[in-house]
């Protein structure tokens, strides 16, 4: 079979691979025929190689794990050892392993689910994002607040559009890109084209009940998150991290009365079931969210285009098919 790895920061290659076999396909996993996937924000580090590939879960060190990095993938089930999963099911979530460059991925099908046969596959993979965004907003209250989001990629824009759906009062979202023109169609009153912290500043005039930091991967972001918030409001931590420790300023923790969660998804099939469902309802969400898409061929230039913020760029989803 077909897979590719990162073979030096920045370069993906193909290789050919053994098949997965019955034998190796654990309780509870399943074997998928690969469809679609999405680049995550959280794949890129990996790509570039600035996070390592060979850390945890991904083995030795480069050339990285076979198949990774990529979680977010949409296929059909060829082999299953999962008492609820059948073969021929068209199923969406994660690949356990992060492996899901590869024509067949074994992942746990505790992390996958049938999705609406209606969807095509590259418009089913933003099922996966939206189950992890509907599970970190089920932890707070939402309806009659001001929220705002810091970082306006594909996940804070959809931050945003579940904000406004649960009855958001006011939603304004903060980016170093310019994000006018996703303003209307994923519910934003404002779009805030600045540096995070120049607009933390600014926010005392109608400080947010709850922020939402979704860029990750760096640690000022958050200090701008707990300045920005009101008294007695609440961050909500959602980007990856890249350090395992983040300064955070206690004093202004404690004088505010504020509250700093974090969590990443747990529940993967009732979220992803929810997702499902909230996309069944908001059915131009995918072509306003996905703006690139590119076929096996281009899968190097596929995660150069995610790996680029621009004005007009989101989702990039790859056809594996």
């Amino acid at each position: 079979m077909w897979a590719y790895r990162v073979v030096a920061p920045g370069r993906l290659a193909e290789e050919v691979a053994d098949e997965p076999m019955e034998a190796s396909v654990g309780e509870g996993e399943v074997v998928l025929r690969m469809l679609a996937g999405g680049i995550c924000g959280s794949d890129l580090p990996k790509f570039a190689g600035t996070k390592d590939l060979g850390a945890g879960e991904y083995g030795e060190n480069l050339p990285g794990r076979l198949g990774a990095p990529l979680h977010e993938v949409v296929g059909v089930v060829e082999i299953t050892r999962h008492p609820e999963l059948r073969v021929g099911d068209r199923v969406v979530g994660w690949a356990s392993r992060s492996d899901g460059l590869a024509e067949r991925v074994i992942s746990d099908g505790d992390r996958l689910r049938p999705y609406r046969p209606s969807l095509a596959p590259g418009d089913a993979v933003v099922i996966q994002s939206l189950a992890c965004v509907i599970e970190a907003l089920g932890r707070v209250p939402i309806a009659g607040r001001d929220v705002a989001i810091i970082g306006l990629g594909p996940i804070g824009l959809l931050f945003a559009h579940v904000a406004r759906a649960r009855g958001a009062r006011h939603v304004v979202g903060v980016d170093l890109v310019d994000r006018a023109d996703a303003r209307v169609p994923f519910g934003l009153d404002e779009c805030v084209h600045a540096d995070s912290g120049a607009w933390a500043e600014s926010a005392a005039d109608r400080p947010p009940d709850l922020v939402v930091e979704a860029v990750g991967h760096q640690t000022a972001t958050v200090d701008h998150a707990l300045r920005a918030v009101a008294v007695g409001g609440t961050v909500l931590c959602f980007g990856i991290p890249d350090q395992d420790v983040y300064p955070v300023d206690v004093e202004r923790l404690m004088r505010k009365s504020l509250t700093l969660i974090g969590g990443v998804t747990r529940f993967h099939a009732r979220a992803l079931t929810s997702a499902d469902d909230y996309l069944h309802e908001h059915a131009a969400l995918p072509s306003a969210l996905v703006t690139h898409r590119f076929g096996r061929a281009d899968l190097q230039r596929a995660y150069e285009t995610a790996a680029r913020p621009a004005s007009g760029r989101l989702k990039v989803v790859l056809d594996l098919s």
